[in-house]
């Protein structure tokens, strides 16, 4: 497993979460971690019916057979969301218990957890029952708002995160599969934050950098072992999904995790996507989005732009009033119509603002793109690992069509004021012929 030294240097960085406990068979250590960092407090064990079964029992009989005071709560639902109606019945539910809050659970119980901790102004544990995603550690929780739209809002991070080996190993393979690809989204997230960072609008942080990507090839690099079901490969796969969230915490942003791939899946979540009858995993969608950031990825690379013509895409730049009638045009059947609205105005630059983007990128284009290319990963090299491990491989895994894809690509241009490769491909004047290039003949994902 990955050297100790580097988790407790990213605990000494994070602001939040000071104890990252790994091993096999640790579940009947919580009792005495909760006592030690919440003296005299009671518990409360938040479950739902899976992770109650995968560990929330041995969690709550621990706590019992220890003698320390506890409470439990076991949500009823199959499926749940962090909307407001769960938001509200979590913080009853810790308000009248009067505890401080064991989250025993993935994504949403964790985000509900996190979110109703930072309500009553106190810190939180959790114990993690699958390695699915990488929020446990982080600061933010992901919400939809009163419009339907998926927002990202600052909590409290979790003081304590537990991860029994044993456990995580045991979880459905398709879950670890989803936490894989979710880590693995961080190369083109990676890549997508040298763009921010050169235009100057989310400048790289160097302690996060170094938390989220000095070993993230290293985490990555045995997807076999992963799919086999190896338990120090997927305690690797946790630390790397914690680590994520660590540096989450110290950019107080989930810029260091996420960028364009992620909003590929934002999009299904607020259509209320569904497959087969079932919403797919975040990891699942956001690996679809991963290989098509990988492919533009591709296409990007094989460009010169050290001959773009800056005076020539300044002149076609439209204006803000032009960029927000698009998105409004684009969005007009959307759930949430006016976001995109909302983000392009956010994020929308003037002329001369773009012509000193693009003159930098200009520049120094040779500096950029070997930074990129040593960042991002091929195409053809994520399927391999995403097949190897388990993950989708293509849209069709998730009942998406090509062309559906393809028709997603200019909503989340628009999704986030957060700036990526799509926004350089506007301002640069190659976003179309981009978006041919991945979508027609010969490309990752040709549409037949």
């Amino acid at each position: 497993m990955i050297d100790q030294k580097i988790i407790d240097k990213a605990l000494e960085l994070s602001p939040g979460t000071k104890y990252l406990v790994m091993g096999k068979h640790i579940l009947g250590d919580t009792p005495a971690l909760f006592s030690k960092h919440f003296a005299g407090s009671k518990a409360l064990i938040v479950a739902d019916k899976n992770t109650w079964k995968a560990a929330g029992a041995d969690v709550y009989d621990a706590f019992v057979a220890e003698g320390v005071p506890v409470a439990k709560y076991i949500f009823p639902e199959e499926e749940f969301h962090p909307d407001d109606e769960f938001v509200q019945r979590m913080d009853r539910i810790v308000g009248e218990a009067g505890a401080i809050v064991v989250a025993v659970g993935s994504g949403v119980i964790n985000d509900l957890c996190k979110i109703s901790s930072f309500h009553h102004g106190q810190k939180y544990m959790v114990v993690a029952t699958a390695a699915s995603v990488d929020g446990y550690s982080s600061s933010g929780a992901v919400v939809n708002d009163a419009d339907g739209a998926k927002i990202n809002v600052e909590t409290c991070a979790p003081l304590i995160v537990v991860g029994d080996t044993a456990v995580l190993a045991d979880a459905p393979k398709e879950m670890t599969a989803a936490g894989y690809a979710d880590l693995a989204a961080k190369v083109p997230a990676g890549a997508e934050w040298m763009i921010a960072d050169i235009f100057g609008t989310e400048p790289i942080m160097p302690d996060a950098w170094h938390v989220m990507f000095d070993h993230l090839d290293e985490l990555l690099a045995h997807p076999e072992k992963v799919a086999a079901g190896d338990p120090d490969a997927i305690g690797d796969l946790f630390i790397g999904l914690s680590l994520s969230g660590v540096a989450m915490q110290i950019a107080h942003s989930s810029r260091p995790a996420s960028c364009s791939e992620h909003l590929f899946s934002h999009y299904l979540d607020m259509t209320h996507y569904r497959y087969k009858g079932k919403f797919q995993s975040h990891g699942f969608q956001v690996a679809v989005g991963t290989l098509t950031m990988c492919a533009f990825f591709d296409e990007f690379l094989k460009m010169d732009l050290s001959t773009l013509d800056v005076d020539k895409c300044v002149a076609a730049w439209p204006s803000l009033e032009q960029e927000q009638a698009r998105a409004l045009d684009i969005y007009k059947n959307f759930p949430v119509p006016r976001l995109g609205h909302t983000e392009i105005t956010k994020k929308y630059n003037d002329a001369e603002t773009v012509r000193a983007q693009l003159t930098r990128v200009k520049e120094n284009w040779s500096s950029l793109k070997a930074r990129i290319q040593g960042q991002v990963y091929s195409f053809d090299k994520m399927y391999s690992m995403f097949k190897t491990v388990g993950a989708p491989i293509g849209p069709e895994d998730i009942g998406l069509t090509r062309k559906q894809l393809k028709d997603m690509v200019p909503f989340v241009q628009l999704m986030r004021w957060r700036i990526n490769l799509l926004d350089l491909a506007k301002r640069g004047g190659f976003y179309d012929s981009l978006v041919a290039k991945v979508f027609g003949k010969g490309g990752a994902w040709q549409i037949d």
